[in-house]
């Protein structure tokens, strides 16, 4: 008869996430995991598979947390012009607070990770590429109610929004200049007048 396991794999993996978005992938070892998860070696690995594997799964139960959000604030009725200047102004205030200095996981991820993992840059352009696609939506919606000039092109303003979004937090992680990060926003955002 198989044992039962002895701890929350939900509860875990939620912690293994918290510690990767804390240290990295590279400054987090196995014990590390061990201690923060309060769970043996031998059942991290039975459970995750090895630290990559584990890796990969937080990243993954980031994207599952963060885009259901993402994808609401943008697909709300009514105007749509405001919801994706309330997000990118929101990057760049949580950038430019003191929890701008933990980044954001997938933003780490493709930082420190993607260059050299295929599979955690898939993940990476998976998140980007499910964010770009909610920003062109409510863009083309904005377009259609007559909030967005008709000659704008909403899938390349929704990719310029992107790569800003994604360097404000990368800028945020050592600036300690929010005001910065608040002027790119609105200049940026400029351009959806």
């Amino acid at each position: 008869m198989a044992r039962t396991k002895e701890f929350d794999p939900d509860a875990a993996l939620r912690a293994a996430l918290d510690l990767f978005w804390e240290r990295g992938y590279e400054a987090t070892s196995m014990a590390d995991l061990v201690e923060r998860l309060g769970v043996a070696r031998a059942s991290i690995y039975a459970t995750f598979g090895n630290k990559h594997d584990l890796y990969l799964k937080a990243l993954d139960r980031y994207g599952d947390l963060v885009d259901p959000i993402l994808l609401r604030d943008l697909s709300q009725p009514g105007p749509a012009l405001p919801a994706v200047r309330a997000l990118v102004e929101r990057y760049a205030c949580e950038a430019g607070g003191d929890g701008g200095r933990r980044g954001c996981f997938i933003v780490n991820t493709a930082v420190e990770v993607a260059p050299h993992d295929r599979q955690a840059a898939r993940r990476v352009a998976a998140s980007w590429d499910y964010l770009e696609t909610a920003m062109t939506s409510a863009l083309i919606r904005a377009q259609s109610q007559g909030e967005l000039a008709p000659g704008r092109d909403p899938r390349a303003l929704a990719r310029l929004l992107l790569v800003l979004m994604q360097g404000i937090r990368v800028v945020g992680k050592v600036s300690a200049e929010p005001r910065r990060l608040r002027d790119a926003a609105a200049q940026a955002l400029s351009l959806l007048d």
